[in-house]
């Protein structure tokens, strides 16, 4: 499903897609003027039962470039994701957009590293990306400026990007009804995730809020945008009474969550700016899964916020 926002005079034209496998939603914000833009957070359509490999949430991004006649220039990822695969590499390699993320990618590489045992010769520099983007950097989309805004808790490396009178904020306020993000994956913290928050809410409170997952249920249909002011007023994760009342409460929801079933899968290509394992001579690729790496998981909850 896919929904595009308004577009104000000098504002970016924002289009949502949400993969409904997983939850995420990726977004192609373009600059009306150029009609240059760029893609925020692609999935590469990965099945786990058969490890089969697709394209068609990409190419439905690639068909509305066409469709609209924009030219993508940027290929942005939030943080290196755990619930899906990357289509970052398959977008660069079809568009010559130019590939980012944030710096401290480099430290989630390092522990990354020793988790899957990758060895020396893995980079752990973020050379896989064109460009490391360090808190409060900015760039251009066409006309667009946009600018980077360190958002860690969720991971070390998370950003938020902020481009014209909206926010890119991937998991760390979701849709009021549904939350924040968890903070319990390798390297998260939760008082880091607080911080982030109340640095996103204090931009002015008609700034445009878009998450990077929404979990619709029967009673309502997917949706992805909200604003400061909204989530100020109704988020039900910050009804708690300051840091520690919200670093107690996450920390307590996060010890019943079961990890994404696809974190093992996912991060050793999102790790790689989601480039695939290189093939062996006969051309197949495989994925690496270390054994009790993440601890003993509770099995009898199953949301994902």
């Amino acid at each position: 499903m896919q929904i595009r926002t308004n577009v104000a005079n000098g504002m970016p034209e924002i289009t949502g897609f949400h993969e409904p496998r997983t939850g995420s939603v990726q977004y192609v914000v373009a600059d009306p003027s150029t009609r240059h833009c760029a893609i925020i957070d692609p999935v590469l359509d990965y099945d786990e039962k058969s490890g089969s490999i697709a394209t068609r949430s990409a190419e439905v991004i690639l068909a509305h470039c066409r469709r609209d006649g924009l030219i993508p220039v940027w290929i942005l990822d939030t943080h290196p994701h755990a619930d899906h695969l990357s289509a970052a590499d398959y977008l660069r390699r079809r568009t010559g957009a130019q590939t980012a993320i944030g710096a401290r990618i480099t430290e989630v590489q390092k522990l990354w590293r020793r988790i899957y045992a990758l060895g020396q010769d893995f980079a752990t520099d973020g050379s896989q990306w064109d460009r490391l983007f360090e808190d409060g950097d900015s760039f251009e989309i066409g006309a667009l400026r946009a600018r980077v805004m360190a958002s860690p808790g969720h991971t070390l490396c998370s950003v938020s990007y902020l481009i014209g009178d909206a926010a890119f904020i991937h998991d760390t306020l979701f849709m009021p009804d549904c939350g924040t993000a968890r903070t319990d994956f390798p390297g998260g913290d939760a008082a880091q995730l607080w911080s982030s928050i109340q640095a996103i809410l204090s931009l002015p409170p008609e700034t445009r809020l878009f998450t990077g997952h929404d979990y619709p249920g029967p009673d309502r249909a997917a949706h992805w945008e909200s604003s400061v002011a909204s989530q100020i007023d109704g988020n039900a994760h910050l009804r708690v009474a300051g840091e520690a009342g919200f670093v107690a409460m996450r920390q307590a929801r996060d010890r019943l969550l079961p990890m994404p079933a696809l974190i093992l899968h996912a991060l050793q290509v999102n790790l790689c700016a989601g480039r695939l394992p290189d093939a062996d001579h006969e051309g197949r690729r495989f994925l690496k899964i270390p054994l009790d790496a993440l601890g003993t998981p509770p099995w009898s909850i199953s949301t994902n916020n």
